[in-house]
């Protein structure tokens, strides 16, 4: 487990730190990049956020929460706790045209920053546990490496990275997104923004 988090986290932290991040689209105070490698496409969403980045932190590391502003989670159970800094989710998401709906088991792993120029830290990854094995009601989908980076800018604001490394499987739902034909990206972006502040 200790292996596990400390993975979780540092493949957050070397995605982040990528080099060849090609920006997207640009709103008032949101901008989307992607970045991609063969064929894995990662995408960060970086939000401008008016409240301090320990309030952002403690909100965006309880999963529980993420209901109120991510219409692609519909329910979010914590299975375990695995430590004060580790919780297991399992998590149900609504069916895309076609398919059923999906459910994730993952872990997130939240680190506060160790000196004042680092960021916080929420990363998150699938992971597999025996007490919940997939059930036919549900497609079982898998998280590669996604998370939050939220970077202080002074004492009242901060900007939210939001990472998510997706592979060739999961591409036609976000293809929409990163053409600018569908707006889900920002609508959830601009949500996060909203419930924050």
């Amino acid at each position: 487990q200790a292996y596990l988090s400390y993975s979780n986290i540092s493949a957050l932290t070397h995605l982040a730190r990528k080099s060849g991040w090609d920006i997207t689209r640009t709103l008032d105070n949101v901008k989307i990049w992607t970045h991609e490698e063969g064929a894995v496409l990662a995408f960060k969403v970086e939000m401008e956020v008016k409240v301090p980045s320990h309030v952002a932190f403690s909100l965006l590391s309880d999963f529980r929460l993420r209901q109120r502003w991510d219409r692609h989670f519909l329910t979010c159970e914590v299975l375990q706790a695995v430590s004060g800094e580790e919780k297991i989710y399992h998590v149900t998401a609504p069916p895309t045209t076609g398919h059923k709906p999906r459910d994730f088991v993952i872990l997130v792993s939240q680190r506060q920053p160790c000196r004042p120029q680092e960021p916080y830290t929420v990363a998150v990854r699938s992971v597999t546990l025996r007490a919940l094995p997939p059930s036919p009601e549900f497609c079982r989908s898998e998280i590669l490496c996604a998370g939050f980076q939220i970077h202080s800018k002074g004492s009242s604001s901060c900007t939210v990275c939001y990472f998510n490394q997706v592979t060739s499987g999961v591409m036609p739902y976000l293809a929409a997104n990163l053409t600018g034909s569908s707006k889900s990206i920002e609508d959830t972006a601009l949500e996060c923004i909203k419930f924050l502040e």
